[in-house]
């Protein structure tokens, strides 16, 4: 599934265009491209879900504690970017506890320092109006950050 999210990222979610009307169209082309009905499917569900989020508000700027569903998600190299995404004002709050759902519902058992940065583009891209840090984020999964973000 997380393979389609980055297809349809790379071809289709880079200006944010809705892919509700070309639902069926855009499934067919997935299928064609090797995509599993499934995954096709999960990725949908994943991105539907993720529109839905955008009522989430932090009420406090307190520091996170990772609980133990979320450790085994998330190691600790992910931990610390989720940290330091944040300190860098790249993530807000409410950012972050997105990402971190959005982690929570992927098949995978742990997600990947890679995985997560591209859960991170893709919160921001569909939740933030932020494009500095759109743009930030950007950069830093396509390795053109200072190594010290990444």
């Amino acid at each position: 599934m997380f393979d389609v999210l980055i297809y349809l990222f790379e071809n289709y979610l880079d200006d944010y265009i809705e892919l509700t009307p070309n639902r069926s169209a855009l499934k067919t082309e997935l299928l064609k491209q090797g995509f599993s009905l499934s995954q096709v499917d999960s990725a949908f569900l994943w991105l539907n879900s993720l529109s839905e989020t955008h009522q989430w508000r932090c009420q406090t700027q307190a520091f996170r504690i990772f609980s133990t569903p979320e450790k085994r998600h998330l190691d600790i190299d992910c931990q610390n970017l989720l940290i330091s995404l944040e300190l860098s004002g790249i993530l807000s709050p409410d950012h972050r506890e997105i990402v971190i759902d959005r982690t929570m519902v992927l098949e995978n058992e742990t997600i990947t320092l890679d995985e997560l940065k591209w859960i991170v583009l893709l919160v921001l891209l569909t939740q933030s109006d932020d494009d500095t840090a759109y743009s930030r984020m950007e950069e830093i999964v396509y390795d053109l950050s200072p190594s010290y973000l990444n």
